[in-house]
């Protein structure tokens, strides 16, 4: 049976992942179960190509589950019993690690409209009324990869000092063969790997707490929806190579510090992947309507830092501009006074 549900074994209520205290808990009874004590389904079970369901049906009411093709945990419409679609997540889609949530849909919510209300420039009525219209905890998957990489880089810098002597000011150049040879290994770059997500905001929510990754267990997406990937490692490679590539030249550029000039002849980055982890990350997605458009922000499940653009007031953006030049003229006005001078 692809269909994973974990019931309450005192009163058969359907449970479900608690971010607050890390358990696998039943909101009926109170009940609290230690997941890296429970057995994992998973484990005990090989899906073959051929035993790959179509179809899933909730084992809570039989109704037919309805999903797209990259989800992998969901809840029931009919009877909202939290299910884990279990052939999506075994074999090469099995993910390796995961960061659970620590925050409740509740704080993310809460945490949502403050970050809202301190934007100075949104529209006043951007959070007078509910205009959420929907919070969705998603892991997201990620691949996070271990990159080493050898660099050569060779160049001609130049140290420039001036002084006076007597009446002339002199000028003295110092040239210089430079040659450096570094080896940067960075671990855990993060790139998301479901098409649904948009990459922006994906980069703008780290870093990720990797203090509390865990090995994957499936009781972690018990009343959350979780993505499968859609693209494998070695697709999104390319975009990892770039992340870091930020870190290289900085790295690069803090090795032949002190210089006043450096031109480099030759630069040479040979990176090699390491290792590569299929990991899933806590993410609220937020959808927001104002004014008849659909706005989306993301929160990190983890940190609770928030990204998104926010609608901005053009009569705020008016009265800023307006504010600050009347502050300017006011500052020039009492500049000219002081010095004795006349300002119109």
């Amino acid at each position: 049976m692809p269909v994973i549900e974990y019931k309450c074994p005192n009163c058969g209520s359907g449970m479900v992942f608690d971010s607050a205290t890390g358990m696998l808990s039943c909101p009926s009874c109170g009940r609290q179960d230690n997941i890296e004590q429970l057995q994992d389904p998973l484990t005990q079970t090989v899906f073959t190509e051929e035993d790959q369901a179509q179809e899933y049906h909730c084992t809570s009411c039989g109704a037919v589950i309805i999903t797209d093709a990259d989800t992998s945990a969901t809840t029931c419409s009919f009877c909202g019993s939290a299910v884990v679609l279990g052939d999506r997540l075994t074999g090469d889609l099995a993910p390796a690690l995961v960061i659970p949530f620590s925050i409740s849909k509740e704080e993310a919510m809460k945490a949502f409209k403050k970050w809202c209300k301190n934007g100075l420039l949104t529209p006043n009525g951007f959070m007078t009324a509910d205009r959420v219209k929907s919070i969705t905890g998603i892991y997201v998957p990620f691949w996070l990869y271990e990159l080493h990489n050898n660099v050569e880089v060779q160049g001609h810098a130049t140290r420039v000092r001036t002084y006076t002597r007597g009446d002339y000011q002199i000028t003295e150049t110092q040239h210089f063969e430079v040659y450096r040879r570094l080896k940067l290994n960075y671990k855990r770059v993060p790139v998301d790997a479901s098409k649904k997500m948009n990459d922006g905001l994906m980069d703008k929510l780290e870093p990720f707490p990797y203090g509390e990754m865990k090995d994957f267990k499936t009781p972690y997406l018990a009343g959350f929806i979780a993505e499968k990937y859609s693209f494998d490692d070695g697709e999104l490679l390319p975009r990892a190579k770039e992340k870091i590539r930020g870190y290289i030249e900085s790295a690069i550029s803090s090795s032949v510090s002190g210089y006043t000039t450096v031109n480099y002849t030759n630069k040479n980055i040979d990176t090699s992947l390491k290792q590569s982890d299929y990991a899933l990350l806590p993410v609220w997605m937020v959808y927001y309507d104002f004014n008849k458009q659909q706005h989306t922000f993301a929160m990190n499940g983890q940190t609770g830092k928030v990204v998104g653009k926010p609608p901005i007031s053009k009569a705020k953006v008016t009265a800023w501009f307006a504010g600050v030049s009347c502050v300017s003229l006011v500052a020039l006005k009492l500049l000219s006074l002081v010095l004795g001078g006349g300002f119109l």
